[in-house]
């Protein structure tokens, strides 16, 4: 390591002002500050010390994904061989089953971290800017959140238009008001609705005898197609890291531990859902409202919607209460969507989208009514 050390010291004047690639010193700080701690230090006004610098968090959230990630991959191919052999039990082919779905996403996240790496190192070129690590979590995100059928060149686009129009149009790492990796799949669902939806893109090359029916489509038919404890567990179609409940719950033990993520939102999502969830069962009259809360935390994308989409630092509320709001308007919303709107069963994309754009107002709320409150506590003294 202190070879590397001591050839990156020997060549970093050139990437300095007055120096022969002094145009790529953007690149050049980008690839030190991932090998190395940048040596700069804060040099004027009010700033956050601390030893966890950005890259550092990033890198918290990608290991708190690998769970989910190398189960969606073995769920790839387990859900691929099955319909090919309905016999086929978990326990059955593991390897088979991995390498299968190893060989499926690799490529979209290859995709997905080229694209919008490409389009960072460009703008922070042009602005001679540093280059942020914010996309090294939101890389792996965008294909977690798809399904593993989707056409490699949608992903690009996807991934293109959500880090320039999410966030380099706002200024780019911290600046971004919704979350770009929901972005990303709410930008595929809306101009490719076809490869986001229905039975047949949940699962890779599936028998012309069957389909890959997600257990969120089927209870708007009137009957669930897994069992909780297959849902639970992960041995359902679905996006590619949303399935395996267990997994995400690693996740989220991690991201707590280290304070990346705000156990305030993930409580108050799960209080906003079950809530929601047990007033709709009171009322009844269709199979959505009626089906039990627990249900709904293990189908689709909501719980890791739950930990690694509505605690978004950046787009989430950062007020404390703003936080409880903020989470249980999201819980409220995802369970309102999948019952009333069976044409969108999902509910989780929308809800946090919706409630990023909101956060800034909850926060400005809760701030006032705080300023509102002291001032009166001073007048009375």
């Amino acid at each position: 390591m202190s070879r590397l050390r001591n050839f990156i010291d020997k060549i970093k004047p050139n990437f300095e002002k007055g120096g022969r690639f002094a145009k790529l010193h953007s690149t050049f700080d980008a690839f030190e500050t991932f090998a190395y701690t940048p040596k700069t230090v804060t040099a004027s006004g009010s700033h956050i010390r601390d030893a966890v610098d950005l890259k550092r968090t990033m890198i918290v959230v990608v290991m708190a994904l690998v769970p989910a990630l190398l189960f969606g991959m073995w769920n790839v191919g387990f859900q691929h061989f099955r319909t090919l052999d309905p016999s086929l039990s978990p326990a059955q082919n593991l390897w088979g089953n991995f390498w299968y779905g190893f060989l499926k996403v690799l490529p979209i996240i290859i995709v997905s971290y080229v694209t919008g790496l490409a389009i960072e190192f460009t703008f922070a070129q042009i602005r001679g800017h540093e280059v942020n690590e914010g996309f090294l979590a939101t890389g792996l995100l965008i294909p977690l959140v798809l399904p593993v059928t989707i056409p490699l060149w949608q992903v690009a686009v996807a991934t293109a238009f959500a880090v320039i129009i999410g966030k380099e149009a706002f200024g780019g790492t911290g600046m971004n008001f919704v979350n770009p990796a929901l972005l990303a799949r709410a930008f595929l669902f809306f101009a490719y609705p076809s490869s986001m939806s229905g039975n047949s893109v949940w699962v890779s090359e599936p028998a012309d005898a069957l389909t890959g029916a997600t257990p969120l489509s089927s209870v708007t038919t009137g009957q669930c197609s897994a069992s909780l404890a297959d849902m639970f567990w992960g041995f359902v179609p679905g996006s590619i890291g949303e399935t395996c409940v267990p997994a995400i719950l690693l996740g989220a033990l991690l991201l707590l531990v280290t304070g990346v993520a705000s156990w305030r939102i993930m409580a108050a999502v799960l209080a906003g859902a079950i809530g929601t969830s047990l007033m709709f069962n009171a009322i009844g009259g269709s199979p959505m409202a009626e089906l039990p809360f627990y249900y709904h935390l293990v189908m689709g994308g909501f719980a890791f919607g739950c930990v690694f989409m509505a605690t978004d630092p950046v787009t989430a509320a950062q007020t404390n209460i703003g936080k409880w709001i903020y989470g249980f308007l999201i819980g409220f919303l995802v369970i309102l969507i999948r019952v009333k709107n069976s044409a969108y069963p999902e509910g989780m994309m929308l809800a946090i989208l919706l409630m990023n754009v909101f956060a800034p107002l909850i926060d400005y709320i809760v701030v006032w009514f705080n300023i509102r409150k002291r001032i009166r506590r001073a007048a009375i003294k």
